[in-house]
């Protein structure tokens, strides 16, 4: 019983003290990000340097790992539902060699740490392949930091470092890369611009 009028405590002096504030909102309300990301192929690297003197991991292996390379696009959209949290879903496209095109479903909770302009942010982002290509049942896991800043009434601009790591039947991939995407909120008092 002392656990909940703690918890109930504590959530009433949250919401109550949170609004002195009036002029500028806490959460961005609903929002929809698409995104680009380039991303490098650490995990090929590694390997090819501890199998460089295997004639049979060079031959049979190595040919059949995906490229040095990844380019995506994505779209995401979501719900900010604290000051500090957001989770979006969405799709997200990677081309990774010329017969592996993957279309994923994704899921991304979002951490958002600042109080006004200029916010850091972490991100954990799951997906899980949709079609059908040169390798099937893949799915990825991995994380973001980043850095949002404003730029209008219902826009923000985000960029930051990724790493994901993809799992396949054939074989592991860890990609580190950047990413940069465009954020189009509902609550125009999100950013000091809707103070105008």
């Amino acid at each position: 019983m002392k656990r909940n009028l703690f918890f109930l405590a504590l959530m009433f002096s949250a919401i109550v003290f949170g609004q002195s504030e009036e002029n500028q909102s806490k959460t961005m309300g609903f929002y929809i990000s698409p995104n680009v990301q380039v991303g490098y192929n650490l995990g090929n690297s590694i390997k090819d340097n501890q199998n460089q003197d295997s004639q049979y991991y060079q031959q049979y292996v190595s040919p059949k790992l995906p490229n040095k390379y990844t380019y995506g696009v994505g779209f995401v959209g979501g719900y900010h539902l604290l000051p500090f949290f957001a989770l979006g879903t969405g799709l997200k496209y990677n081309y990774i060699t010329d017969n592996l095109h993957l279309l994923n479903w994704t899921i991304q909770p979002k951490f958002i740490f600042g109080k006004n302009e200029g916010k850091f942010i972490v991100e954990f982002e799951y997906g899980k392949q949709l079609n059908q290509s040169n390798i099937n049942n893949t799915h990825y896991f991995g994380g973001k930091l980043g850095y949002q800043d404003s730029f209008s009434k219902y826009l923000l601009q985000e960029g930051g470092l990724f790493i994901y790591r993809y799992n396949s039947a054939v074989s592991d991939a860890f990609f580190i890369g950047i990413s940069l995407n465009a954020t189009v909120f509902s609550n125009k008092k999100y950013t000091v611009y809707g103070n105008d």
